[in-house]
This record gives C-alpha cells, sequence and structure tokens, in this order.
C-alpha cells in the first residue's frame, strides 16, 4: 500500500506519523523544502484527543500546559465572569505551541523508513495511478483549484492578531481567559508560568496595526505583568465546509476540509477526530484483505460530513450570540 499527501500543514504531518506507524508508505509533498511555522501560534487539544495522539501518533506530553479553568468575561462585566468552567482533578484541555509540534513531527517522520519527502516546485504533480490513495491538504494545489473548488462558506470580516506575551511569574497559570470585547474576543491563553498565547479577533471595521494591538491587550489584561510583547502576527478569519470531501481516489483533509472560527479552539480537534475515523476504516479495509481505493474515501464522507457540517454550524451560532 502507498498514499500521497499534499501539503505540510500540521494535519497532514500527524497524518503521516500515524500512517509510517502502520508501516504504510507514504509519500509526503511540501510546498518547500523546508516548513515555515509561524511561532505566535497555539493550539489547544482535549483530554480525549491528546489520549489518542499519545497512542496513535506520537507523544506530546512534553509539549503541554494543562489548563483546569476556563472564564469568560464581556467588556462590560468589568472584573466579573459571566461563565466559567473549572476541573480541579484533571485538565479541562491543553495549550501547545504549534511550532513546537510542527518540529517534533517532521524530526521523527524524518528518521522513518517509510516515509519520503519530496518537495514539490518543478511543477510536477503526483499521478492518480501512483497511489492506492491521495490526501489534499493543500488549498493552493491543482488538484484543489479543480477538484474541491464548490464549499459552503462564511465570512466574518475579522482579522486575527496572535502573539506572545512574557510576564511575571505565575505560579499556577492555568486559567484559560476569554473577554468578549466590542470590536471583538481577546483570549489569553497560558502556555507557561511566565508565558501566555494572545489570540485578538477584531472585526476589519475596527481594523488596527501593531502598536493599537498591544494598546488593546494592555487596556484587557488584569491578570498578568506584562514584561513584553512579542512579534505579532495576523491571518483574516473566514470559515467553510467542502460540499464534496472526495474525486475518485483523491480525498481532502484538514484544512482543506473545513475551517473554523479560531474562537473556540476546535479546528486541530476536528482534524484529529478526521485522522482517527480515516484510520479505523484503512485498518477495517486492510483486515478483511480489501483494497484501499476510492471506497475508503467514500465511506470517510460518509462517516463525517454531516457531523463536521453540523459542528461547524455551531461554533458560527456560539460566534453570532456573543458578537
Amino acid at each position: 500500500m502507498k498514499v500521497c499527501i499534499i501539503g505540510d500543514s500540521l494535519t497532514s504531518l500527524a497524518l503521516a506519523k500515524a500512517l509510517v506507524n502502520r508501516e504504510i508508505f507514504v509519500d509526503i509533498f511540501l510546498k518547500k523544502k523546508n516548513i515555515i511555522v509561524d511561532t505566535t501560534r497555539t493550539i489547544g487539544i482535549s483530554k480525549s484527543n491528546i489520549d489518542y495522539f499519545n497512542k496513535n501518533i506520537t507523544n506530546i506530553n512534553r509539549l503541554l500546559w494543562k489548563i483546569k479553568k476556563i472564564k469568560i468575561y464581556s467588556e462590560n462585566s468589568e472584573k466579573d465572569s459571566i461563565i466559567q468552567f473549572k476541573n480541579q482533578k484533571d485538565p479541562l484541555f491543553s495549550i501547545l505551541k504549534n511550532h513546537k509540534l510542527v518540529n517534533q513531527l517532521t524530526l521523527e517522520l524524518k528518521k522513518n523508513k517509510f516515509i519520503n519527502f519530496k518537495k514539490n516546485t518543478s511543477g510536477k504533480h503526483p499521478a492518480q495511478a501512483d497511489y492506492d490513495l491521495l490526501i489534499n491538504s493543500d488549498l493552493t494545489h491543482k488538484f484543489t483549484k479543480k477538484y474541491f473548488s464548490k464549499k459552503f462558506e462564511k465570512k466574518y470580516n475579522s482579522v486575527a492578531y496572535t502573539t506572545i506575551i512574557n510576564h511575571k511569574k505565575i505560579s499556577l497559570n492555568n486559567t484559560a481567559v476569554q473577554i468578549f470585547t466590542n470590536k471583538g474576543p481577546i483570549a489569553f491563553l497560558p502556555i507557561s508560568n511566565e508565558k501566555t498565547s494572545v489570540v485578538y479577533s477584531i472585526r476589519l471595521k475596527n481594523f488596527s496595526n501593531d502598536l493599537e494591538i498591544k494598546n488593546m491587550i494592555n487596556k484587557f489584561n488584569s491578570f498578568y505583568e506584562i514584561k513584553k510583547i512579542n512579534e505579532i502576527s495576523k491571518f483574516e478569519l473566514s470559515s467553510f465546509n467542502l460540499r464534496e470531501y472526495y474525486r475518485g481516489n483523491i480525498l481532502a483533509f484538514g484544512d482543506l476540509l473545513h475551517k473554523l472560527h479560531p474562537l473556540a479552539g476546535q479546528g486541530f480537534n476536528m482534524s484529529i477526530r478526521d485522522i482517527k475515523v480515516l484510520l479505523e476504516i484503512i485498518d477495517s479495509k486492510i483486515s478483511l484483505g480489501l483494497p484501499i481505493d476510492k471506497n475508503v474515501c467514500i465511506e470517510f464522507q460518509n462517516k463525517t460530513k454531516s457531523k463536521n457540517f453540523l459542528f461547524s454550524n455551531g461554533i458560527d451560532l456560539i460566534y453570532e450570540l456573543f458578537n
């Protein structure tokens, strides 16, 4: 069996690692020779997905910062939270730096004999006939433009700003905070006792520069004694779900398949759940001696499409309720 993965996203690397762990040969086509990842981005992962990741992909415990409380405020609620979640025994979820996980997966994959990294800069593209299954997570690939352009899409007319703040050490920095401001939601997500990730989604009509963002972070921060606000990155916000998940033996995956507003931090969690479903289908085919072909894609769409669509709509509803 041979699988092709197109794209160098975190989801692509995680899926590749899960497949080579099963001794399935994988060619992964990268946009560039070296994978470059934004160091200001963080991701939240639920406990069940962490357990699955550790068992089936790679152990990430050393990368995690556990969150045991969530407090939600509005700009007008002053210091009184409007909603609280807490669990003193088990973490509600964990935060880790995106680039740290990418680096770990990349290093482990490069040592594995079942993986072959291919640089996709010459204009050459993988042939469908060369692989049992092609998995595409590249939003700019020719397969995307040809087969996966039809989608249910929503524009938020917003930009997300991300950064890391260095602050005075806190002995128990394990509370995530979300504040719904008049310009958009801002989240403070701890990643150590001395550092916290900040994600601020601002509507375009309130478009701001880096200095204004720093001023807004200082305005809404009542939790940390900030020493430094690091480099700020930004990206436009939208959400979408593809209408069709596959064409022949080419399967759309990851951020190409669905994209969510970062409000609830569920984008990568949904991708992990998709990896789990896909691997269950592949394992079942192998155990029954059946070929890995377009039927895998058909089963995957049947098992995930409605759930992913409903979940995405749920995130949109939460966004609308607080805005």
